[in-house]
């Protein structure tokens, strides 16, 4: 899958930016500031409907401007689709696929796939289960469309459970709980399927890739840990998963109607990673966390384009400054061949050859 072209207009610091990259390797230099992120930010809000900066949409927004314009064309071999998000400083997003309107992740998941590899991915290992929920969920989305809708309608069953809770507290209605749990443990035990199914394709990669990566001889496992449940083996149905679902729901409902919020569900578990057996968010080194970071985004990479025929567009966010050289020549050792876009400060920095393109507040210039 190939980025065609990008065209930016009141995006973050860009009043208009028109960008036709190589179809290989597209290398990004600039100062730090001076707007090389914000693009690589653009493809993936693109390709996500989301910011890899964890930014709300308003900041997207040139300071000044009424809404930032986002245009990109994607070609995968005869196909491609042309995706266009107008995100207002206030009010709604507008998105048209192909000139026809979509709302939702699966409406572009279905005609984009991208795997970006970030400074801050220590976070995928170190930070709390929201950053490995949120790793599955955005490669499951990627593998099947599907997967994205069902995780807007569980989400939106949880919203309305919290509502309720947060509101009426110990005197919230038995019966409109009852409703809302059954249709939680069903939505949610689609949701876990749908996350086991890509953890079982995922950890293999990550095991061999980590062991491609590290200088350490130590085996990287993980497994998936399901709140309200415990942890889980195989891949057990969507059915027999709703019936734990629903188990917990039923067993935590006093402390729910406490604490006034879910404590069970999806929206609670996590991927326990472990590196020679110590938990490795609290016990492996930083070298380690990064090895089995790198790990992961190759793994989603290499699933990907398993799952979909076509390599996604690759995104490397100032990666090899975070990187010491033995790692950095071995990541670049494992980067199949595709479309790649790196940004860095320093181009001693990156040991890849392609197209150059220079950076310079609201502009980019090729080399």
């Amino acid at each position: 899958m190939n980025l065609v072209w990008l065209a930016l207009r009141d995006y973050r610091s860009y009043a208009s930016l028109d960008f036709h990259p190589d179809p290989g390797v597209n290398v990004l230099l600039g100062e730090n500031g001076s707007g090389k992120t914000s693009i690589l930010e653009a493809i993936g809000y693109l390709a996500t409907l989301s910011s890899f900066r964890r930014s709300p949409d308003a900041a997207l927004v040139r300071l000044g401007a009424d809404a930032a314009i986002t245009r990109g064309e994607f070609s995968s071999g005869p196909s491609g689709a042309v995706i266009e998000v107008e995100t207002p400083a206030t009010g709604r997003r507008r998105v048209l696929v192909n000139g026809k309107g979509g709302r939702s992740r699966a409406d572009v998941a279905g005609v984009v796939a991208l795997v970006a590899f970030l400074p801050d991915d220590l976070d995928l290992v170190k930070r709390g289960p929201a950053y490995r929920r949120d790793y599955i969920d955005d490669v499951a989305a990627q593998a099947w469309p599907a997967a994205a809708t069902e995780q807007t309608e569980y989400d939106r069953v949880l919203r309305q459970r919290n509502a309720l809770l947060r509101r009426d507290g110990r005197s919230a209605d038995g019966a409109t709980l009852d409703v809302l749990d059954e249709r939680m443990s069903e939505l949610g035990g689609v949701l876990l399927a749908r996350r086991l199914a890509i953890c079982s394709l995922l950890g293999p990669a990550v095991s061999e890739l980590y062991a491609d990566l590290g200088e350490e001889a130590e085996a990287v496992d993980w497994y998936y840990l399901a709140a309200g449940i415990g942890p889980v083996e195989g891949q057990p149905g969507a059915a027999e998963l709703a019936g734990g679902l629903r188990d917990g729901l039923s067993g935590a409902r006093r402390a729910d109607l406490e604490r006034r919020t879910s404590t069970v569900g999806p929206h609670r578990d996590d991927l326990v990673i472990s590196i020679g057996g110590r938990d490795a968010r609290s016990r492996a080194s930083q070298g380690e966390q990064r090895s089995i970071s790198l790990g992961m985004r190759l793994a989603a990479f290499h699933v990907l384009t398993e799952r979909r025929g076509s390599a996604p567009v690759l995104l490397l966010d100032d990666v090899f400054s975070e990187l010491d050289a033995s790692r950095g020549r071995r990541l670049v050792a494992r980067l199949p061949r595709g479309q790649v876009f790196v940004t860095s400060a320093r181009a001693e920095e990156v040991p890849l050859v392609g197209k150059r393109w220079r950076v310079v507040t609201g502009e980019v210039t090729a080399e």
